[in-house]
C-alpha cells in the first residue's frame, strides 16, 4: 500500500503500524512526533495504530537551537 510521509510516497505493506514505520525508519526513541491525518498520535498509541492506504503522516524531529 502507498502513504505519504512528509509529503514523499512510501510503500508499506498492509498492517502496519506507526512503530513499525518509526522503527524501518530508524527513527529515535526520543524527541519525535507524528502526526495522522492531522492529528497527532502519542507514542503510547503507536503500537495500536494501524496504517491504511493512502495516510498522511507529518514526523517532526525535535532540533535544539536558538
Amino acid at each position: 500500500m502507498i502513504i505519504k510521509v512528509n509529503n514523499k510516497e512510501t510503500e508499506l505493506a498492509q498492517g502496519n503500524t506507526i512503530a513499525d514505520l518509526a522503527s524501518q525508519l530508524g527513527l529515535p526513541e526520543k524527541g519525535v512526533a507524528i502526526a495522522l491525518n492531522n492529528r497527532m498520535i502519542p507514542r503510547t498509541q503507536w503500537a495500536e495504530q494501524t496504517l491504511q492506504a493512502n495516510d498522511n503522516l507529518v514526523i517532526i524531529k525535535a532540533a535544539c537551537g536558538g
